[in-house]
């Protein structure tokens, strides 16, 4: 009879266990709160702190700034000697952004100041007890990107009218320098590029971080191009085609950016000034605005340095015992005799001094001591890839040409309307 009632009482207790469960199961648990993460900037929480920002202006300088926030000069004093070792506080530029880190309470005294002299970098120096002061990089991120087009004036004029950045127009303008004439591109050339952009914080552009393949079709030839680290320990990289040939050349094929031709080497010329007679000209003249960089086109040494008669201002330089070249009607140089320069080195800029009618460097190029039309000369090209990489580029570069292969051109052409069409469209 015992046994009887136990066994009711464990069906009773199992059914209420049971009711208990169910009830449970229809309670909703509540969220879990988590408290979200304190904006930070610089290494630092920044609402412990009242932030001041500014910008440098003309004729400021560390003291007066601190100096305007409650800070006098003898501790301005301290701050400059305990920190001249790690940041030269003389080297503030006029417009560069700045950051105050101020106490919370009446006084506001700084215990920061963040310097950023660009996008990138910055210096703190921080200004408690233990004064001191050290850089610091804001995080960056890297994202591949691609781009396509279809050239119709310029290669710029391209790019820029689909919004891409200006130093990718440069880069790629650098990358095929020697291998392709961009003066004498045609309607209807091609490109497409791989390229990596950085961005700060995920969100602020802050450059181009290297084009990592390229495409350009001119003329109907292709020519790829393709980034490779040739010395790991030098961290040296240059650009190869697929066949393992560097694009480059023993030299550039123009001493400026994105000129124009405004005379050819011309050992007929006739001008009516001078009631046509026969007056060679034995350079190629690049018109460009006055200050535009010019660059030396090759290695080598320069042997003057030095103004004279019709020729202005001019730079020589000697390449080997074989070539040497030449730029007339500079502003400035920006090299003197004796200097050692390498290819894409800023060696003056554009000006009109000498007998010029307008702003433009004339561009002279000796082989064998006799100058020469470099247009019309087959010049050697740089080395190519080492035997011992070539087979690590190939499997490299394979990834990169199949998605190059795969971009689609964007077409950026206008088709306008023929007249027959538009008449058409104003019946209807």
């Amino acid at each position: 009879m015992q046994s009887k009632y136990l066994v009711i009482a464990l069906f009773i207790c199992m059914g209420f266990m049971s009711c208990k469960e169910d009830e449970k199961s229809d309670v909703t648990p509540l969220e879990t709160y988590v408290e979200p993460e304190p904006d930070k900037e610089f290494g630092f929480v920044l609402e412990d702190y009242i932030v001041k920002r500014d910008t440098i202006k003309a004729g400021d300088s560390f003291g007066e700034i601190l100096e305007r926030n409650n800070i006098g000069y003898p501790k301005i004093f301290n701050i400059a000697e305990k920190t001249k070792d790690s940041f030269d506080i003389t080297k503030l530029k006029a417009g560069k952004p700045y950051t105050l880190l101020c106490t919370k309470d009446s006084l506001q005294t700084p215990e920061c100041f963040i310097y950023q002299p660009n996008s990138i970098d910055y210096v703190v120096i921080k200004m408690t007890d233990s004064i001191k002061a050290y850089t610091g990089k804001k995080p960056i991120t890297i994202v591949q990107k691609e781009a396509s087009g279809i050239v119709m004036n310029s290669l710029s004029e391209t790019m820029e009218s689909q919004g891409l950045p200006y130093q990718l127009i440069n880069d790629m303008s650098d990358i095929y320098a020697w291998t392709i004439d961009f003066f004498r591109l045609q309607k209807g050339d091609r490109f497409k590029i791989v390229y990596k952009q950085r961005f700060i914080e995920d969100t602020i552009y802050a450059g181009i971080e290297s084009i990592e393949a390229a495409y350009f079709e001119h003329k109907s030839e292709p020519f790829y191009a393709f980034n490779f680290q040739v010395d790991s320990t030098k961290n040296i990289s240059d650009y190869f085609d697929e066949n393992t040939k560097s694009l480059r050349r023993t030299f550039l094929k123009a001493p400026v950016q994105f000129s124009r031709i405004s005379s050819r080497y011309n050992l007929n010329r006739r001008i009516k000034y001078y009631g046509y007679k026969l007056r060679p000209h034995r350079g190629t003249d690049f018109a460009a605005p006055i200050g535009t960089e010019i660059l030396a086109t090759a290695n080598g040494t320069v042997t003057e340095s030095t103004r004279r008669g019709g020729n202005g201002k001019y730079v020589k330089i000697k390449h080997n015992g074989t070539y040497s070249t030449q730029y007339l009607h500079m502003k400035a140089q920006n090299v003197k005799k004796g200097d050692f320069v390498k290819q894409g080195d800023v060696i003056g800029w554009v000006g009109m001094t000498g007998n010029t009618g307008g702003p433009h460097v004339c561009y002279r190029f000796w082989k064998n001591g006799k100058q020469v039309d470099p247009f019309k000369e087959k010049l050697p090209a740089a080395e190519s890839i080492p035997d011992s990489l070539k087979s690590k580029y190939t499997e490299f570069i394979k990834p990169l040409k199949s998605q190059l292969d795969h971009i689609q051109f964007e077409d950026n052409t206008i088709e306008l309307p023929t007249e027959e069409e538009v008449l058409t469209s104003k019946i209807h």
